[in-house]
């Protein structure tokens, strides 16, 4: 049984936490900078501008980083880079094994606007409602991202939330991608949690360091190097071509400043499922110092069928990289299956 404690005393940031207030900066413009239209990445990458599905557009847009589409070949439909973003004809089929929200998050787990509370001991807050990248294969494509925009009241009813509950030990930033939003935010949110006794850890999900590796700036070591919390970084990579220069250096920073560094990925048809280029990924993870975490089935995401790679293969993949690579370079196959207590290995 949980045990109740009293409100602690919260501090309000200065301004509202707004999801679109970006300060000036480089990582910054670089994020409004965004290549949203199909005829503009065509032109980028020297590809018909026909092999890009206007109707998948407009169910799901178009939203790349410039630094990720420099990393993909020129004049290849099959780039592994290019295949995770480009909108296909394929996402406009419906298939009946597929939802718009296979997780079943928002009917389930959602006890206030922006929290997802599944699993003991640990919750997650949503801190933005953004991406800077929209990849094909998103879980959360048709989450109803406008109810869990959080405004101030928002936000502190949230830390209330988490400050009542002691059982929880462990709040994990996800979103959209939390680190679209500001450093001065982001550390006014991380004050807050280190004042409640019972949280101990923070958890960082983002693909932004990976599509724009700028975004790891002295702001952000700042926040993210907490006195009070134990702090990681999970990263989402799932081909060693997203690897650039610019990331390790990145990582560099952040395994120097104290922060543990982790990769999950998602095992996705033609971009990453032979045993190859899993092994080559979890050889650049840890060159990068970040270790490799959870290979994900595909969450059965309406728009997404085309990635799907069943679980037999997936399992001969696993084994093959067992025998491939020491354990501690081999990622955990698992799925999220709604209602289980903690994810699911596939073994």
């Amino acid at each position: 049984m949980n045990t109740i404690l009293p409100p602690i005393k919260l501090v309000s940031p200065k301004d509202e936490l707004s999801q679109n207030g970006l300060a000036q900066g480089s990582w910054q413009q670089e994020l409004q900078q965004l290549i949203r239209r199909p005829s503009e990445l065509a032109e980028l990458l020297d590809i018909k501008l026909e092999e890009l599905c206007p109707e998948a557009n407009e169910q799901f847009e178009l939203r790349v980083t410039r630094h990720f589409a420099a990393l993909m070949k020129k004049a290849d439909l099959q780039d592994p880079l290019l295949l995770q973003v480009m909108p296909a004809l394929a996402e406009t089929l419906e298939h009946s094994a597929y939802s718009k929200e296979p997780l079943e998050e928002t009917e389930q787990f959602n006890p206030l606007p922006g929290v997802i509370h599944k699993y003991k001991g640990r919750l997650l807050l949503m801190a933005s409602n953004q991406c800077a990248i929209n990849c094909r294969y998103c879980f959360r494509r048709h989450f109803p991202y406008q109810d869990h925009h959080l405004g101030r009241k928002q936000w502190l009813d949230a830390i209330n939330y988490i400050a009542q509950d002691s059982s929880l030990s462990e709040v994990i930033l996800s979103g959209g991608d939390p680190l679209s939003q500001s450093d001065k935010q982001l550390s006014w949110l991380t004050e807050q949690l280190a004042q409640i006794p019972h949280i101990k850890r923070l958890r960082v999900h983002s693909r932004l360091p990976v599509v724009l590796p700028q975004r790891v700036c002295s702001e952000l070591l700042s926040w993210m190097n907490s006195k009070h919390l134990q702090t990681s970084l999970v990263l989402h990579i799932n081909h060693p071509q997203e690897i650039s220069p610019q990331l390790k250096q990145a990582c560099l920073t952040l395994k120097d400043a104290g922060v543990r560094l982790y990769n999950q990925s998602v095992l996705l048809k033609a971009i990453n499922d032979d045993v190859d280029t899993l092994a080559r990924l979890s050889e650049a993870l840890y060159e990068c110092y970040i270790q490799p975490y959870y290979l994900h089935q595909l969450d059965k995401v309406q728009g997404a069928a085309h990635f799907q790679v069943d679980d037999r293969h997936a399992q001969e993949l696993y084994h093959q990289l067992r025998a491939e690579l020491p354990g501690y370079l081999v990622p955990l196959l698992t799925q999220e299956i709604p209602g289980q207590p903690a994810k699911t290995p596939i073994i």
